[in-house]
């Protein structure tokens, strides 16, 4: 059925081509985009100025001597009459137009007997011929697989997508302005590293062919960053891509945006006030107030964030002290649960294995996760108060981890102490716990100052509009066929 449309379709471009017509023009006459048109409609119609218009045809109504169609661009749409009486070349282009080609349309605005805001064709020319159909409204693209596939025609037949990722200009766009108005510097860093580092997780190798080299591509934007405290600047962020092999479900994905900002002579109580304040501003930009729906639940991110200690909640739901509960007594817990842990798994691992899936989910309203046992943050400064905890909060919401924050590790022994300890883990059999990175430990030698950090994903933005975070990629990752 496809073939046969696709060859009626071409059999059409190749007479217009035959008749000598340009069927792919390099240019184009419009005199605005089509909401510009309709705003100044009236004034138009008024004067009788001819306009000139373009976009794809959406529909065509065929009802002999005259013929509706509608003309659609990114900006909106609008009705086109082409009439026998008014349009010269009517016979060539009747039967000759399929809904999904581009044209351009020269005409006077006029409103038809049901007060339809309409442009009078009287200049017609085809500027792309669509190959294809475009699956219809009704019997289109229904299949999830097929439609972040097939992307763009996911977009052509539901425009309400077309505002998702609108909104979701404005929520980077929000994050940049907001880091920028409090005087923090966006840098861009290498994607390519030596040695990965700055989070638990399997990194993709690459070869780079100049340098006969393999490159891993950065799984966190954390220490470039704190290279650059080192060097001398006191706030600074980026946004961009990381990269993680791991699985895929509705919170992640191996590709993706994130954004971390890294703030000098700031402490753990500066930073958390300072993200409380950003997110606020976030999801009022985002979504227009403070409360959102997630999963059917009414999410208040308007009012004062709460604590939530992790070594409470830990006891609270499992029974086990974090305090004194050893690695055999964690496994043991997380073989009752039915969570299956690894074997190799090392006692940090187990925390927050058990954590994820026991404690986190029962956190739906934000809050600050704060206490986290140091075996799960070996880059976060340890409590002056408690040294088996460190400085570090997450932002908690609807049972996920939406941001993490740290008063930032600034001894370089107690930093090598830790990812000795990270390649232990390692060598135990743990590929995502982290590798020893000489030059990021010789950079600290030099000096970095006390400094608060912090970092999220594009992972907020799915739970702001309550989808899988695959549906708020444009063009995520698949399987090849």
């Amino acid at each position: 059925m496809l073939d046969s449309l696709k060859e009626e379709r071409i059999k059409k471009l190749r007479h217009l081509q035959a008749l000598g017509l340009d069927t792919y023009p390099a240019t184009v006459k419009r005199s605005a985009p089509i909401s510009e048109i309709l705003q100044k409609f009236t004034v138009w119609n008024r004067t009788g100025k001819a306009v000139f218009a373009a976009g794809r045809i959406k529909s065509i109504r065929d009802q002999g001597g005259i013929i509706f169609t509608t003309l659609a661009d990114g900006s909106g749409e609008i009705q086109v009459v082409l009439q026998k009486t008014a349009l010269k070349d009517f016979d060539l282009w009747k039967g000759a137009l399929d809904i999904g080609d581009f044209v351009e349309v020269g005409g006077k605005l006029f409103k038809t007997k049901r007060g339809e805001s309409s442009v009078q064709v009287r200049n017609l020319r085809l500027l792309v011929k669509a190959l294809r159909p475009i699956p219809s409204e009704f019997y289109g693209l229904h299949d999830v697989e097929t439609r972040l596939r097939k992307r763009y025609l996911d977009l052509l037949t539901h425009p309400e997508l077309r505002d998702l990722f609108r909104k979701k200009n404005i929520f980077w766009k929000t994050i940049r302005e907001f880091l920028i108005g409090e005087s923090f510097l966006e840098v861009d860093t290498p994607t390519l590293e030596a040695t990965p580092g700055g989070a638990d997780a399997e990194p993709f190798i690459t070869h780079h062919n100049a340098l006969d080299t393999d490159f891993y591509l950065r799984i966190s934007l954390e220490l470039p960053l704190k290279r650059l405290l080192v060097g001398g600047y006191d706030k600074v962020f980026e946004i961009g891509r990381v990269f993680r092999n791991e699985g895929i479900d509705a919170e992640h994905l191996q590709d993706y945006t994130a954004m971390e900002v890294y703030w000098a002579y700031a402490d753990r109580e500066d930073m958390m006030k300072l993200v409380e304040r950003m997110y606020k501003q976030l999801v009022k930009k985002v979504c227009g107030g403070y409360t959102t729906v997630y999963n059917s639940r009414k999410i208040n991110w308007g009012r004062k964030w709460p604590r939530v200690d992790y070594y409470t909640a830990f006891k609270e739901k499992t029974g086990l002290d974090l305090g004194s509960a050893t690695r055999e007594e964690l496994f043991r817990k997380a073989a009752e649960e039915d969570l299956q842990p690894d074997r190799h798994l090392g006692r940090g691992r187990l925390i927050d294995l058990i954590f994820k899936k026991m404690i986190r989910p029962g956190l739906m309203q934000p809050c600050f996760l704060v206490g986290h046992p140091i075996d799960i943050s070996p880059l976060a400064k340890a409590d002056p108060e408690n040294p088996g905890k460190v400085l570090r909060f997450q932002v908690m919401a609807v049972g996920s981890e939406l941001g993490n924050g740290w008063a930032e590790l600034n001894d370089p022994e107690e930093q090598r102490r830790r990812f000795e300890e990270q390649m232990r883990l390692r060598e135990a059999g743990d590929k995502e716990a982290q590798r020893l990175d000489e030059d990021f430990l010789e950079a600290m030698e030099y000096g970095m100052p006390p400094a608060a950090g912090f970092g999220l994903s594009e992972r907020v933005f799915s739970v702001l509009v309550d989808k899988p975070i695959r549906e708020t990629i444009i063009f995520p990752p698949m399987r090849r066929k």
